[in-house]
């Protein structure tokens, strides 16, 4: 069966300039919560026709500095379809794999500082049955522990994307994190609450003190009641619009 033409779009009509305002607006928020690393990292998300093409950030510039006319169209095979920068190899073989392995329409990987460090340890990620914060993430993060390098080709960006088995967070051994959602106030949300929790774990473990998780059962009610509305997350998408 042949898959049908993407249809063509306005990249300045309403429905694009939002999104493309939403995702600079994370990027922008991730620089001000301290997740960003120089000009390296990527957000995107994918047009909700699933023809494969993404919105993403530009390379070269700080996310402290990216406004919505900086964002940049490309389909999977990283072309620029729309926008006036260029974008970064890395992003589109990561990017491009975990749209469309895994279906997910926010995908946000950071080299954030906490969640970073925990990428080193033997366990390679979060304990989600420690704090409260990292409660919300238990029974939704995968890890990959094997680091092979910086992801400059396909089959690269294909294997971190297998990793994820369908989980919302993945732990990237020796390397970050990606944090997938199907919005982008639930995805920036996740970011920022599995860096907390990650720096909560860090700080804990820094007391030399024995550690204290809580049972699974708890912890995935925990989860479930967390999640079980996101307007939270909404909110607080909406005031980091107001101020940031």
């Amino acid at each position: 069966m042949n898959t049908p033409a993407p249809q063509p779009l306005d990249f300045d009509g309403e429905d694009l300039r939002r999104m493309r305002a939403d995702l600079a607006l994370a990027l922008r928020a991730a620089a001000h919560h301290g997740l960003a690393e120089g000009i390296c990292n990527h957000f995107s998300v994918e047009l909700p026709d699933r023809s494969g093409r993404f919105l993403l950030n530009p390379r070269g510039l700080l996310w402290s500095e990216v406004g919505a006319d900086d964002i940049v169209l490309v389909d999977a095979q990283g072309h620029v379809l729309a926008g006036r920068h260029a974008v970064e190899p890395t992003a589109m073989f990561i990017h491009s794999a975990i749209h469309r392995l895994c279906a997910k329409a926010c995908v946000l990987h950071t080299h954030m500082p906490y969640a970073t460090a925990l990428t080193l340890t033997i366990e390679r990620a979060l304990d989600t049955a420690l704090s409260q914060t990292a409660m919300r993430f238990h029974g939704r993060v995968a890890v990959d522990a094997q680091y092979h390098g910086l992801a400059l080709d396909v089959a690269e960006g294909e294997r971190i994307a297998r990793a994820m088995q369908g989980a919302d967070v993945v732990f990237l051994g020796n390397h970050g994190v990606v944090v997938c959602g199907d919005r982008m106030a639930h995805a920036y949300d996740d970011l920022y609450y599995l860096e907390r929790a990650c720096m909560a774990q860090v700080l804990a473990r820094s007391t030399g003190q024995a550690l204290a998780p809580v049972d699974d059962a708890l912890a995935r009610r925990v989860r479930d009641q967390t999640l079980g509305e996101r307007l939270q997350s909404e909110l607080f998408f909406e005031a980091l619009r107001r101020t940031v």
